[in-house]
């Protein structure tokens, strides 16, 4: 892979499931740039140095999951946006399709979490304000995929 995302904060506390969502990151951004199909997308972030300490199940679901749900999730996040999707920067865009393709397809991760892993991921990856973005939308979404549970939490 040529384009390689450096992660800003390193933290030793990461889990196997946040460290799948980097390496997820990191090929859903290979994927928007370069438009490698996903076993290509898969087997060069698996070869990457620290992929052991990965979810690799979650990763592999995560990548193979969002290329295939593309144009769907991007149509649940595209209303609510306030610029054009292709305005947005590429980690944003992999975030939220991350985070769109976790709160429509695992519903175990509650959404608090799904989110929360999300804005991480960003601060982490994206643009000194991203994250602020990435939650507002994904917030959004989350009240209309999981109109239940966010109402829920709000008691």
């Amino acid at each position: 892979m040529t384009d390689k995302l450096v992660h800003a904060n390193p933290s030793k506390n990461r889990t196997p499931r946040h460290r799948a969502r980097e390496f997820a990151l990191q090929g859903i951004y290979q994927w928007l740039l370069n438009r490698d199909d996903a076993t290509v997308v898969v087997n060069n972030i698996r070869a990457a140095h620290g992929f052991d300490k990965a979810d690799a199940e979650h990763f592999t679901q995560l990548v193979r999951g969002v290329l295939k749900d593309a144009p769907d999730l991007r149509e649940d996040i595209t209303p609510l946006l306030d610029r054009k999707l292709d305005e947005i920067s590429p980690i944003e865009h992999a975030v939220l399709l991350i985070g769109a393709y976790e709160l429509k397809n695992n519903l175990e991760i509650p959404y608090r979490v799904v989110i929360n892993e999300a804005v991480e991921l960003t601060k982490s990856f994206g643009g000194i304000d991203g994250h602020k973005y990435v939650n507002g939308v994904l917030d959004k979404l989350a009240a209309s995929l999981r109109a239940t549970e966010v109402q829920a939490a709000k008691k």
